[in-house]
């Protein structure tokens, strides 16, 4: 059954703050203070903040408009841009198909550890091989993964108005006062370990801001710039459909640009609120050793700060977890929302109808992906020269390979087969101004291209750093 009219976001706080909440998700949470950490802080800030203000800037306004001129989800908008582009529309729709399952699995680890701090069971997650022993369980993961998509596919039924954005206005600012408010805590820690060695929050702070330039080599610079290129991915959700969609619910007559800076800002200031939070507190109790990647800074790292903090580590890890359930949710929704309407549109097919059987197809590739650490594990060595299983897999595809190629794909379409005007036509509708026009250009045209084909090939392990 076809729907009679399109949803729309019913003004631009509801759009911002859902496209926010899509990109402020455990990409945010964990990885960018794992990178600001590793690459020099205050260096990997500068950098981050140039590309978010560019090449984030560049993508984020292309496919919004994308989305809004066309009233289309990814799979079917792209097509409608022209014919030539068919087959970026099926690419934005297979990347969060990918995502979907891997993602809500992560999710389900989230909720189990929001679980232990709820119950005042937190100190459990310091015991060695804790988290190794949760995610290789039989029957835990699945559990919890799927109470987790079921969870994301009820805001996605709910609909437009009444679920996706509804959730975002209470859940957005929400998460924006307990970010905040652990990152104020975290810079009035204090510790004095066995050896006599005093750490603060503040000196923590100082590793998180002020760039650190000792032994800065070109080699390191270019490391730095492919961290926080491939981080601006995870950050302002491009290259997976989701804005195309998000923008598809955008009226005519809001002014696209003002958004699009809200956006920006909002993420930005997410994510660096996330390191403030994070980076301190792991410095004072467990020095610069303790930043690890993934879900060992968030799994295995943070439960022992909790623990060292006493008392009150229990109550800083239960908001803690909630703030990063809230910004997981934020983030499936949208990725399912992705899926969902390029359904809606490819096939006429009822809301309730396209997120059940999305919902399904998770159910089934969620528990593909736990077992993956028990029943169906395996060893494969990635093009990148990692070693990963299931969940790997499927992250280095979506994520390494095909993202820069749907972002690539789209850059060559606009800038050079359709031609930029027909994005910034769309963004100047209703005499809105376009403050970055000149830039945008550029970054479509040039800039944007060369970058994701130096990530591109990086990923395929062709060029190395």
């Amino acid at each position: 059954m076809k729907e009679k009219s399109r949803s729309t976001f019913s003004g631009n706080i509801g759009f911002v703050l859902a496209a926010a909440g899509s990109a402020v998700g455990l990409g945010n949470i964990w990885r960018f203070p794992y990178l600001a950490a590793k690459d020099g802080g205050g260096l990997f800030l500068l950098v981050y903040l140039i590309l978010v203000l560019t090449f984030g800037f560049a993508l984020l306004t292309t496919e919004i408009a994308i989305g809004r001129k066309t009233g289309q989800g990814p799979l079917t908008a792209y097509g409608l841009i022209n014919p030539k582009g068919k087959f970026i529309g099926v690419l934005a729709c297979i990347v969060p198909a990918i995502i979907l399952p891997y993602y809500c699995t992560i999710g389900g680890w989230v909720l189990k550890y929001f679980t232990l701090f709820i119950t005042g069971s937190g100190k459990n997650a310091v015991a060695d091989g804790y988290f190794t022993g949760f995610i290789t369980g039989q029957w835990a993961p699945i559990i919890f993964g799927v109470v987790y998509l079921l969870i994301t596919a009820a805001v996605v039924i709910g609909g437009v108005n009444k679920g996706i954005e509804r959730f975002s206005k209470v859940l957005m600012p929400i998460l924006v006062v307990l970010i905040f408010a652990i990152g104020i805590f975290s810079l009035t820690l204090n510790y004095k370990d066995a050896s006599g060695a005093a750490r603060s929050g503040l000196e923590g702070l100082k590793i998180y801001v002020v760039p650190d330039f000792k032994g800065l080599t070109m080699q390191k610079l270019v490391t730095v710039f492919v961290d926080a290129l491939g981080q601006l991915f995870y950050s302002i959700s491009v290259a997976m459909g989701i804005m195309v969609a998000y923008g598809s619910y955008v009226k005519k007559e809001s002014k696209l640009m003002g958004s699009i800076n809200q956006i920006e800002i909002f993420d930005t200031l997410v994510a660096f609120l996330a390191g403030l939070m994070i980076i301190p507190a792991v410095y004072v109790f467990m020095g610069r050793d303790g930043m690890s990647a993934g879900p060992g800074l968030m799994f295995i790292s943070l439960p022992k700060v909790f623990n060292e903090m006493g008392i009150a580590g229990d109550i800083v890890g239960l908001i803690f977890f909630m703030i990063v359930a809230f910004a997981a949710v934020t983030s499936s929704v949208s990725i399912m929302e992705a899926i969902v309407s390029s359904l809606i549109d490819r096939f006429h097919w009822s809301r309730r109808k396209s997120a059940i059987l999305v919902t399904v197809y998770g159910l089934i590739a969620e528990i593909i992906v736990c077992l993956g650490y028990n029943k169906l594990y395996m060893e494969v060595k990635l093009p990148n020269g990692t070693v990963g299983q299931i969940l790997d897999i499927m992250d280095y595809v979506s994520n390494n390979v095909l993202m820069p190629i749907v972002a690539l794909a789209t850059c060559i379409l606009i800038g050079w087969i359709v031609s930029p005007k027909v994005i910034i036509d769309e963004v100047t509708r209703g005499g809105s101004k376009f403050t970055r026009k000149g830039l945008y250009i550029i970054m479509v045209k040039f800039i944007a291209p060369a970058f994701l084909l130096i990530l591109l090939l990086q990923a395929l392990g062709i060029v190395t750093f």
